[in-house]
């Protein structure tokens, strides 16, 4: 659960992401996604380094979540590839080392899946761009956990709220945080004049995307 100033920095994060374009609702016709899944989102926060004032509010942001839930950090780990430059922002405003963990393991050189100096019993926190199923800062985290540090949490900026990511977490040690997610979106969306009266067809896809896909009768 948000406390109050979290909940309106996610409301104020969402208006951002929407307005740059990092987020995208198109209903007619939906975004199909790479798993085959249609959805009326899309969401590419690859864009917020382009925006140097989001970019900024998103790591400010962030700094206030590891001040009130992760104190104790002493890493950052960026998920590659679209978590790394949030994570080296953030590195670098909380004077914290960092380092990113490739999605595959390297086939020359050393063969690292870890760049960066990794030290045992470290306390680490995952940065993620986004979480759908999640389960690529899940296998990034216990690549860190098998390295002998300790993953404390993972810190995404946006969550899909997808039934599938809650199970993966659930089962996982990782304690997850979203500055922001797919709820709070649409709350913010519904706000703008082309999707006001598109609430309910909005909510039911989080809630079920697969009966979603079946019952949308404009796919």
């Amino acid at each position: 659960m948000r406390n109050p100033e979290e909940e309106l920095l996610a409301a104020e994060i969402a208006q951002d992401l929407l307005t740059i374009g990092a987020v995208k609702l198109q209903i007619n016709p939906p975004f199909t996604w790479a798993s085959g899944l249609k959805a009326p989102i899309y969401c590419d926060n690859r864009l917020i380094i382009s925006y140097p004032k989001v970019r900024q509010k998103v790591i400010e942001a962030m700094v206030k979540i590891i001040e009130t839930r992760f104190p104790q950090t002493e890493l950052i780990a960026g998920t590659a590839t679209a978590g790394i430059p949030h994570a080296a922002f953030l590195a670098q405003a909380l004077n914290l080392p960092m380092i990113y963990v490739r999605s595959s393991q390297k086939d020359h050189g050393m063969e690292n899946r870890i760049e960066g100096l990794l030290q045992e019993g470290k306390r680490v926190l995952m940065i993620e761009d986004l979480i759908s199923t999640g389960g690529s800062v899940i296998q990034a985290a216990d690549a860190v956990s098998y390295q002998g540090a300790q993953v404390i949490g993972v810190l995404s900026i946006f969550n899909y709220l997808l039934e599938t990511g809650k199970q993966n977490f659930a089962q996982q040690r990782y304690p997850l945080f979203s500055l922001t997610d797919y709820q709070i979106l649409i709350k913010e969306a519904v706000k703008l004049p082309e999707f006001k009266n598109q609430e309910e067809t909005l909510r039911n896809w989080y809630l079920s995307p697969k009966d979603w896909n079946q019952n949308n009768p404009i796919q």
